[in-house]
């Protein structure tokens, strides 16, 4: 365990979650005004959360771990219904009694018991706030010209835990919606094309909402050097995880 205070009354502790099957998945540790928030870095576009007794899943894929071997839900969010961010397998291996499901209007159609969001909507699950926010490209496009994710259809999602806001952005790019949210301490902004933003996009919009800490998230085969390069100075701590 690595733990270090980073000032403005948060503290990072650098753990490992045993997964099973000799996996180990990376953990940071923030501090909120309601407990310790454990984030666990599963890879891709999916995460987990652990505060105050409470387990979030975003996004579960089973191609990335054994979810079996990982806490069952209270909460789980998808983004959007392309099969990387909706997975039944492994969102029926996480629930329990009592696990709520939210997801965008398109991926609840498919998911019995879930509640769709839709940008703008709000809802408080557990003590964890959770906001929708608009995800749709605006430049980056299929050859006929479609949106690899249009707008009005996919969500990402600000999740309050305690006094810390936490941004999971989903698929999307620099949009004026995500421009304009404030007191994040945690951003996790998507980096890879074709399908979401360049390192240029996300340093831009980094700048704009100006969190504490930046994972860039769902990256591929993007050189995350770029974007530490782009935001030197800015104040912001870009952290690089395993979440190609």
């Amino acid at each position: 365990m690595l733990c270090r205070v980073l000032g403005a009354g948060f503290v990072l502790t650098a753990l490992a979650w045993s997964a099973g099957a000799g996996e180990d998945l990376a953990m940071d540790t923030i501090k909120t005004s309601a407990g310790d928030l454990q984030i666990t870095f599963i890879g891709h576009g999916t995460l987990m959360f652990a505060w105050s007794g409470k387990v979030v899943h975003v996004d579960p894929w089973s191609k990335l771990t054994d979810y079996g071997a990982l806490p069952k839900a209270d909460l789980i969010l998808v983004t959007h219904e392309h099969g990387d961010h909706l997975d039944p397998v492994a969102i029926r291996t996480l629930r329990k009694d009592g696990t709520k499901v939210l997801a965008n209007a398109a991926a609840a159609a498919t998911l019995p018991g879930s509640t769709a969001m839709k940008s703008g909507d709000a809802t408080t699950v557990g003590g964890v706030r959770v906001e929708a926010v608009p995800a749709y490209n605006v430049v980056q496009k299929r050859d006929g010209g479609q949106p690899y994710h249009p707008k009005g259809v996919g969500n990402g999602y600000v999740l309050t835990f305690g006094d810390t806001r936490v941004y999971v952005a989903g698929d999307t790019e620099n949009t004026p919606e995500m421009k304009a949210l404030r007191d994040i301490t945690c951003a996790f902004l998507p980096m890879n094309l074709p399908y979401t933003m360049t390192p240029e996009m996300v340093a831009d919009a980094a700048r704009s909402m100006a969190p504490k800490i930046l994972y860039p998230y769902h990256f591929g085969d993007t050189k995350t050097t770029r974007l530490q390069d782009l935001l030197k100075g800015s104040g912001i701590d870009v952290r690089i995880r395993n979440l190609k």
